[in-house]
């Protein structure tokens, strides 16, 4: 009986362990940290052994196959020692693909492949398709797959998870854009980042189809310093290609597999220029899929998108709150402030990624009537705006930041948060720090109310 051994005992971890159990191998789970009590009780349920708070390495290395969380970097010291001794060590989505008989759709991007995944995957389920959707949002995919396949699974796909992968081949691979982000990950060489990204396509053959972003530079370069058999669709929200998926004259327009359909923008509940895009590269994977013009208008019309996206969370005497939380980025924040021509109070603040404000600065002037940043450490901040924005204030309570968006907010205005800095000065993550300002908008709003 071959053994595999797991390391890390995730939502990636867990679903790779009783999918492993189920196919017939010995199994054994490792975590450096503890272990919820539902998972030791799921785990103990398929007898599948583990330990917590260590790792074992006598025992891990005695193992024929290592599956390791995606956030567990190729440098650590164990993961090292593993490949040195010749095993292959491969991430959970590599494992689950060699037990599907359905066809991928594969997305990554540094920003806006949640939204696309989330809304490829929508797309064709209300059209009617068979369809799961895994990968870096929702339930692991080894995990779905004990319980059942699907003749189409949509994945999100991190530079981690793809870093993981030796021989998946989409059937459609997707790469939204590409910016600098976890840069400590690849030694702070942004080539390296896009060799990342570009693993994706490495397995695609002539019959598959690769879409890009035809205006983002760092993708171009990327597809032109490999080789991709798959066929080029080109997504443009600035010029018309003589096939793929294009905007002109405030319309959606697909040219996709002989296909030819019109949808116009005005039908999408998601907001902004770069939901724009994330519904072009949505749309193409859906057309290639088989999904009808008619079912993408009524998909379009029903979406919606996951929290902390541009998602409104309140209106009070006028005033518009947006949570954009997980804008953890600079580029998703360019994004967002964008996306409104109405008058913000901005909520931004955290911790700084070594982030350059300077592309913000255009977005920013003449619109944004205050910043409030809402971090521990805030110079760098008010120092990049100092002399565009009018107003700057700073605190460290979400409640505070909400209270003052309304007393400085007029009907008609919007009071954004969307921070550019990841959430762990203040808050345990992203979701965190949204569903916090969501709750403190509700309260307002009651205390408004009463």
């Amino acid at each position: 009986m071959k053994r595999v051994a797991i390391i890390g005992a995730g939502e990636s971890g867990l679903g790779a362990a009783m999918l492993a159990k189920l196919v017939g191998y010995a199994v054994f789970v490792s975590d450096a940290g503890p272990i919820s009590a539902e998972r030791k009780a799921t785990l103990e349920s398929h007898e599948i052994e583990f330990e917590e708070n260590t790792h074992s390495e006598e025992r891990i290395l005695h193992c024929d196959l290592l599956i390791k969380s995606p956030g567990i970097s190729e440098k650590t010291p164990l993961i090292q020692k593993a490949t040195s001794e010749g095993i292959a060590v491969i991430d959970e989505l590599e494992f689950a693909h060699h037990f599907t008989q359905g066809k991928v759709i594969a997305i990554t991007g540094t920003n806006g492949k949640t939204t696309t995944t989330l809304l490829t995957y929508h797309l064709m389920r209300s059209a009617g398709l068979d369809v799961g959707l895994a990968g870096n949002v929702g339930k692991s995919w080894a995990g779905q797959l004990v319980e059942r396949d699907h003749e189409w699974w949509v994945l999100e796909c991190s530079s981690f998870q793809i870093d993981g992968m030796l021989s998946i081949r989409p059937k459609v691979a997707m790469l939204t854009n590409i910016t600098p982000d976890h840069l400590d990950r690849y030694d702070y060489d942004v080539n390296k980042y896009i060799a990342s990204k570009m693993g994706l396509f490495k397995n695609m053959k002539t019959e598959d189809f690769a879409v890009f972003y035809q205006e983002d530079m760092l993708s171009q370069q990327g597809v032109a310093s490999k080789k991709i058999k798959a066929l080029h669709i080109p997504v443009s929200l600035e010029s018309e290609p003589e096939m793929g998926a294009f905007l002109a004259n405030e319309n959606l327009e697909l040219k996709v597999k002989g296909r030819s359909y019109t949808i116009p923008t005005d039908i999408l509940p998601i907001k902004g220029k770069h939901n724009i895009l994330n519904a072009l590269f949505a749309c193409t994977a859906a057309t290639i899929a088989g999904v009808s013009q008619e079912d993408l208008i009524k998909g379009l019309k029903t979406f919606q998108n996951a929290p902390h996206r541009m998602e409104p969370v309140g209106k009070i005497e006028g005033v518009q709150f947006i949570n954009d939380s997980k804008g953890t980025n600079v580029e998703a924040t360019y994004y967002a402030l964008g996306s409104f021509q109405n008058p913000l109070i901005w909520i931004a603040g955290g911790v700084d990624k070594g982030n350059d404000y300077s592309v913000l600065l255009p977005l920013v002037e003449g619109k944004v009537k205050t910043l409030i940043c809402l971090g521990k450490d805030n110079e760098k901040l008010k120092k990049a705006f100092q002399n565009t924005i009018p107003s700057i204030r700073e605190t460290e309570d979400i409640k505070e930041a909400v209270s003052w968006g309304l007393e400085l907010g007029e009907s008609g205005d919007i009071v954004l948060l969307s921070p550019a800095c990841a959430s762990f000065d203040l808050f345990k993550n992203y979701e965190d720090r949204g569903n916090q300002f969501r709750q403190a908008v509700q309260k307002l709003n009651e205390k408004e109310s009463a």
